[in-house]
């Protein structure tokens, strides 16, 4: 059916409940169970919803993801990993300026998944972060914004694979090299992502000012040591946040913190030259598996002790396991509904050379925000956009074609980088352990601004 503009109901209201009320589950559930009463389930359809978004292959893939970097990041505080990387990193991190620059080199660091970087660099940054009365908020925006914003502009990441393969599918590009080449060239022209990778760095350099509701969060902290906000619920449960470091064995930074590391890069590296494509999942799993191990024979804990610490680790990513069952929902709501392709429909005939990679940027921006997925964005503007460019460029790769694919990508991580539905924006504010929504509602405003920019620029190409 053709739900038209009820189709845009149920993404809205998730996200206004969501800036209204502080609660997602709660604003996505409602968001949920409007979404089936107007496609006329009736009450039953939410059950029969949430069956079958457990059940999505995708779901589990990113649920057990998330649940092997829980207890990954359980075996990291277990034997003191973390203790050590900030006893190591204590000369170069002795003001809040160069313990935050240390949290944007890292996330920049982990470039290759954008569900890795957040997982790692809030972890690893935490207890430095809170030493120096950095807010939560603020360390949550530089695990966002040095994840998808960074994996988009590499070349070598599963997102230049998937863009790349689309771009093969629109026919104007002859083999898969030359779809690639394509993507490589739109690069410098991805102004979201560029500028609000070098936002995060001015910012913590103190070269751009703080404000809006991220300066009252810093405000707070730094005045009242305070870095999480008085009544806000944090996305990492106490198992895990507060798991004690164990006083047996003896841990070496070395083993115990960089060989995970390099085992999850080594793996996703290896297996992207090897068959173009990061075996994300496998990576994490065999990197929990060693350092198990290696706590085992380092006698940290026995096997009953390493077992307490994985259920520590999985009860501590619950939370973010629940906002995205139901993130996942509201999507299968928004794609049976059609949302998106009632979107490009009411703005398709807008389109006309001048403004196109403005409007494509725009149009990208909003569709992702509202559902909480870049990839199902970029499956659904490339198609339409991208041809439509090399029809107004005669067939050539113009400066309107590569600004047009730019724009398409930029406007996608817009989404995926601060709408509350977003897993990236859901595995930022988990591995910071903030409070989700407070996370949203302080990045916002730094992602609007940033968007606002790549807008002028994007008018700016059109005219030339």
């Amino acid at each position: 059916m053709n739900y038209g503009w009820l189709s845009l109901i149920p993404p809205l209201l998730a996200i206004l409940l969501a800036f209204l009320t502080r609660e997602p589950v709660f604003s996505l559930a409602v968001a949920c169970l409007t979404g089936v009463l107007l496609m006329g389930q009736g009450a039953g359809g939410f059950p029969e919803l949430l069956a079958k978004t457990l059940g999505d292959r995708d779901f589990m893939w990113v649920c057990l993801i998330e649940i092997c970097i829980g207890i990954l990041v359980a075996f990291y505080q277990r034997c003191g990993a973390v203790d050590m990387f900030s006893q190591k990193v204590k000369f170069i991190t002795k003001t809040r300026k160069q313990t935050q620059f240390l949290g944007w080199i890292l996330g920049m660091f982990i470039f290759f998944s954008d569900y890795f970087s957040p997982l790692f660099v809030g972890p690893v940054m935490r207890k430095l972060t809170d030493r120096h009365k950095i807010s939560r908020e603020k360390l949550a925006y530089i695990c966002d914004s040095t994840s998808a914003p960074v994996s988009v502009l590499v070349p070598i990441t599963g997102w230049a694979v998937y863009i790349s393969g689309l771009l093969l599918v629109t026919g104007y590009a002859a083999s898969k090299e030359a779809a690639m080449s394509l993507f490589i060239k739109s690069i410098p022209f991805n102004f979201y992502a560029i500028l609000s990778v070098i936002m995060v760095g001015l910012i913590t350099l103190k070269l751009f000012p703080e404000f809006g509701p991220m300066r009252k969060a810093e405000r707070r902290a730094m005045e009242t040591g305070q870095v999480l906000r008085p009544g806000s619920v944090s996305m990492m449960s106490s198992e895990l946040t507060n798991l004690p470091v164990s006083e047996k064995g003896r841990p070496n930074i070395w083993l115990n913190f960089f060989t995970p590391v390099l085992i999850v890069i080594a793996f996703n590296m290896g297996s992207f030259i090897l068959t173009g494509q990061a075996r994300v999942l496998n990576s994490f799993m065999l990197a929990a598996a060693a350092l198990g191990a290696i706590m085992f024979f380092q006698r940290v804990d026995n096997l009953s002790g390493l077992m307490k610490s994985m259920l520590a680790g999985i009860k501590g990513v619950m939370p973010a396991v629940l906002i995205l069952a139901f993130a996942f929902a509201i999507n299968s709501v928004s794609r049976e509904m059609g949302t998106a392709r009632y979107i490009i429909n009411v703005t398709e005939g807008w389109f006309n050379p001048g403004i196109l990679p403005f409007l494509v940027f725009m149009l990208s921006a909003f569709i992702s925000f509202a559902t909480g997925t870049s990839w199902g964005t970029y499956a659904i503007v490339i198609p339409i956009a991208v041809p439509l460019a090399f029809e107004f460029s005669q067939g050539q790769v113009t400066t309107l074609v590569l600004g047009t694919i730019a724009a398409t990508a930029g406007g996608g991580v817009f989404g995926d980088h601060c709408s509350p539905l977003s897993d990236t924006t859901v595995l930022s504010s988990l591995g910071s352990a903030c409070d989700h929504m407070d996370h949203v509602r302080t990045q916002i405003s730094y992602s609007l601004v940033v968007a606002f920019v790549a807008c002028i620029i994007y008018l700016i190409i059109g005219m030339f």
